[in-house]
């Protein structure tokens, strides 16, 4: 299985991809720059949104625009691009970072310090009418996922270097479980996915690597990218095939030509139709 090349960009900090099977396109973050991107396999087209504040992810809605999770709080776009906050609550030296739309249409947000600070940021609900309600206190909320039958949550807070699995109920998260450990030296676990067999598949940052997990948390797959900080990875295109992998530049004094592209593994496995945002 081999990378190529999706979107040749250099992207600070590329993050979330995530499929709009409405619109046949990719979205995906440049957080550091404030840039939400979509790009179309079919034809290549590309369009950017700018965005007042940092932006940790973009994810569609089911009445069309986006859901975004900004320095601030979490947004909504409408489908006329008109700009409303649906959780404002600014906090110094926190931001928004990766988010996820669970099966029942509410969205997962995470925060985190800009210095990384041990348990300064949170990881939210956000119901469709709009509720809010703290669901984890975590240090830098990253990948979240969800078993194909919905029941179990994937969820990855980077500095504890493991992919942790949940019971869901509402906002409530409950039976803690250790689904899988990186080891020292392998990079630090960031976002992830979840495919049709109910394997997760989580990038490294600074490992260089997207490796997928079995249910039972068994290591049975591992890629090797060019680019040493890749940050999560979504499967999209035609049947859910591709598997989309953004990556970040920021940070490294000597980066790879393609750090801060969005790459591809062409055939990857089978995904999961991704849930638009119902607030």
């Amino acid at each position: 299985m081999r990378a190529e090349v999706a979107v040749r960009a250099s992207a600070r900090l590329g993050e979330g991809p995530t499929w709009d099977a409405a619109s046949g396109r990719l979205i995906w973050v440049d957080i550091l720059s404030s840039r939400v991107h979509t790009y179309d396999p079919s034809d290549g087209r590309r369009t950017v949104l700018a965005t007042e504040q940092h932006v940790g992810a973009a994810k569609p809605r089911a009445d069309g625009g986006l859901v975004v999770n900004l320095r601030d709080g979490i947004g909504v776009y409408d489908s006329a691009g008109t700009f409303s906050w649906l959780v404002h609550d600014p906090v110094p030296g926190r931001r928004g970072n990766d988010a996820a739309v669970a099966p029942d249409g509410s969205l997962w947000a995470g925060s985190m310090r800009y210095d990384e600070a041990h348990a300064g940021g949170t990881l939210i609900r956000v119901a469709p009418d709009g509720s809010a309600a703290e669901a984890l206190t975590v240090s830098v909320g990253n990948g979240t996922g969800w078993s194909p039958d919905g029941r179990t949550m994937y969820y990855i807070d980077s500095p504890t270097r493991r992919i942790d699995r949940f019971r869901v109920n509402g906002e409530r998260v409950t039976d803690r479980r250790t689904l899988a450990t990186v080891e020292p030296g392998a990079g630090v676990p960031d976002g992830l996915t979840v495919d049709a067999d109910g394997c997760v598949w989580a990038a490294l940052w600074d490992g260089g690597q997207i490796r997928r997990y079995t249910p039972d948390g068994a290591l049975d797959r591992t890629v090797e990218l060019p680019v040493r900080r890749p940050t999560s990875c979504a499967f999209g295109g035609p049947g859910l095939r591709d598997l989309y992998i953004t990556t970040a530049r920021t940070g490294i004094e000597r980066p790879h030509p393609l750090s801060g592209s969005l790459l591809v593994l062409p055939d990857a496995g089978q995904g999961l139709p991704a849930t638009a945002f119902g607030g």
